[in-house]
């Protein structure tokens, strides 16, 4: 029986032995197999070996999605240091907030990319920013290190890596990929920050392999699989969903940088892509593009969505127009790896957007007080970085895990979230779930988008408010989304007011930012 590897390193080891020359990595021009994958994170590792960095270190990437990206990371397990992704949509000061937090020993950063220099933001905001090595990755083209790099020596340029790396031996730095241990910290992920302050989770590796395992399952990824990445890499969708979930099957990573339409259909056309993961936006506005008939978006096999409501006509959409052969959803947080519950590939459309299915990578699911979803297993954080007060009061004494979202299960132990603690509202002493009546809207002929929130009401306590994204050319009118909801819905869940927005404003990890909209109305 074969042992799986329970270290990044040893997990890509494997994959270059039982894949070769097939493609790890595509990226535009950059094609690199997984033999020439781990020779490109070896070389970094030992760059990074040779200007310090030690088992235990924290290094941190704030970049988009690009090959380097994966090197990196994987470079930064290989040389025994934990993996610290700042969010790209980041202003310096959040950026140097986590860097000092984790006290990070070295940070991969984009040279200009988009009109960005972050470089040039990050020593405005921090001049004394103590990290020991920073090192410059293209973003576009060639370019890496800009006026803002010179003057010091802890600045370097991706192409100076091979030279610093040539210091130490390869044998060095096979032993620091084999000393690497399951326990290891892999990866500290701060939560998205919409309940306030960010927090680190610490997530060991043996952790980060199982969960993606798990998730691998269900998704039934493979390795002759071609996996376009959109959601970003800083996060555990794009992170472990996607990098990891390659490394471990052998399927290819295909990134992009930031995601725009035209190109992902084009890269699906050309590329044959098979796997397109993602909130549901992503094929929502692939569904209603004017161009999509232009591109032969057949070898589409997989879809994994989640992170907000998912449609029933949208399932429906995507398995009927999309033609995927799986569209399953994924219910998971960073205080779980990632990770909790998963749908199978022949449930349902109604099963798959209205549920998340059942537990995954040894979770064990329980509905607790005031309906909270509460998550236990081998899987769970090991607690929050430098915060041992929150991690006792988010995991207690029996090792459950409260996650803050509220759901039920129904008979076969499958979840469906109706809402954030904070986001049930109640009127007139009725409870109103927004998921709820979020489906309800999106089966209105013209509606793209919606968000329900409560907002305050003198007579009622509080009522609910709906913002409308339409779909082009729709004309759709207040009365015309009340009367729909009046069909279906109990007049307390009716929302008193409708707003019409061009977007409503997303994280980035494909959540609808509720607190803004929130904040607007109190």
């Amino acid at each position: 029986m074969t042992t799986l590897s329970q270290t990044t390193p040893r997990a890509l080891h494997d994959a270059a032995r039982a894949h070769g020359d097939a493609p790890a990595v595509h990226d535009g021009e950059v094609q690199l197999s997984w033999t020439q994958l781990l020779d490109q994170v070896q070389q970094v590792a030992g760059a990074l070996i040779a200007r310090g960095v030690g088992r235990g270190d924290r290094i941190s990437i704030w970049a988009p999605n690009t090959y380097h990206w994966v090197v990196a990371a994987l470079a930064s397990h290989y040389a025994g240091a934990a993996l610290v992704p700042l969010n790209t949509r980041y202003v310096a000061d959040e950026a140097v907030d986590v860097l000092e937090r984790v006290h990070a020993k070295a940070l991969f950063i984009a040279g200009p990319f988009l009109g960005r220099d972050r470089l040039a933001e990050l020593r405005a905001a921090a001049p004394d920013l103590d990290i020991d090595t920073i090192i410059v990755m293209p973003a576009e083209g060639d370019s890496a290190k800009t006026a803002a790099a010179q003057g010091s020596t802890a600045i370097l340029d991706w192409s100076d890596l091979p030279a610093i790396s040539a210091r130490i031996s390869r044998d060095d730095i096979l032993a620091r990929g084999e000393s690497i241990d399951p326990e290891d910290i892999s990866d500290i992920l701060f939560t998205s920050g919409t309940t306030g302050r960010s927090k680190g989770t610490l997530v060991a590796h043996r952790q980060a392999l199982s969960v993606v395992r798990g998730w691998v399952a269900c998704s039934t990824l493979h390795s002759e699989d071609r996996y376009l990445v959109i959601p970003p890499f800083f996060h555990n969708f794009g992170y472990k969903a996607a990098m990891l979930a390659c490394l471990v099957t052998g399927a290819t990573i295909v990134p992009q940088a930031s995601f725009d339409v035209p190109q992902a259909m084009r890269m699906v056309h050309e590329l044959r892509i098979t796997v397109l993961t993602g909130p549901p936006t992503i094929y929502q506005t692939i569904l209603d593009h004017p161009d999509r008939a232009d591109f032969d978006l057949s070898s589409l096999r997989v879809a994994v969505t989640g992170a907000a409501t998912v449609p029933v006509v949208l399932i429906e959409r995507m398995r009927g127009e999309l033609e995927f052969d799986v569209v399953v959803t994924a219910y998971g947080l960073s205080e779980s790896a990632g990770f909790g519950t998963m749908c199978q590939p022949d449930d349902a459309a109604e099963t798959v957007a209205n549920t998340c299915g059942g537990p995954i990578a040894d979770f064990e699911v329980r509905i607790g007080d005031q309906g909270e979803v509460l998550l236990r297993g081998p899987n769970v954080m090991l607690g929050y970085l430098d915060d041992p007060e929150n991690t006792a009061r988010t995991i207690d004494s029996e090792g459950w895990l409260h996650t803050g979202d509220v759901g039920v299960l129904d008979e076969r132990g499958y979840l469906k979230i109706t809402d954030r603690l904070k986001d049930l509202y109640i009127n007139g002493g009725f409870n109103v779930y927004p998921a709820e009546v979020e489906q309800t809207l999106a089966r209105l002929d013209g509606v793209a988008d919606s968000a329900v929130i409560g907002v305050p009401d003198e007579r009622m306590g509080e009522v609910g408010k709906a913002y409308i994204v339409r779909r082009a050319g729709s004309t759709i009118t207040t009365e015309d989304v009340i009367a729909h909801a009046k069909q279906t819905l109990a007049n307390f869940k009716v929302p008193r007011f409708v707003e019409f927005r061009d977007q409503l404003p997303y994280s980035a990890a494909g959540k609808v930012l509720k607190r803004q909209l929130r904040e607007e109305n109190s």
